[in-house]
């Protein structure tokens, strides 16, 4: 990585960052710290939801449905990902949750800025 380039896997490499590949939260002076912007590798298992809604969001989003079905729950919608490369973008102040389908769900979730606090603790096994 003393180059300038960082070459990686998505799956092994968010696997310790509970799937984020880049961010505020990767060490500073790491070719992956960014405070601009964050990169979620999302692997889901059948069914999973995210374990509380994210409230008073001041960050925008990006998420690309890579595999399965992914829903996206807004307070007045649900935004429903069902073919490869369905996307939504959402803003500050959305509030959201989601769910996975009946399949293992990949997607890939691009947010900014990249701010301290704003990552649920991790869930215990």
């Amino acid at each position: 990585m003393s180059d300038g380039v960082y070459v990686g896997r998505a799956g092994p490499d968010g696997a310790a960052n509970q799937g984020w590949l880049l961010g505020h939260f990767m060490p500073k002076g790491d070719l992956l710290h960014s405070v601009d912007v964050e990169v979620k590798w999302g692997v889901h298992p059948p069914g999973d939801r995210r374990a509380a809604w994210a409230t008073d969001e001041v960050r925008t989003a990006l998420l690309v449905l890579i595999r399965g079905a992914f829903d996206i729950e807004l307070r007045d919608r649900t935004v429903l990902l069902r073919e490869p490369g369905d996307y939504v973008v959402w803003g500050p102040g959305q509030d959201h949750s989601w769910q996975a389908g009946d399949v293992e769900t990949v997607v890939l979730t691009v947010r900014w800025p990249s701010l301290p606090g704003w990552r649920l603790p991790p869930t215990a096994p």
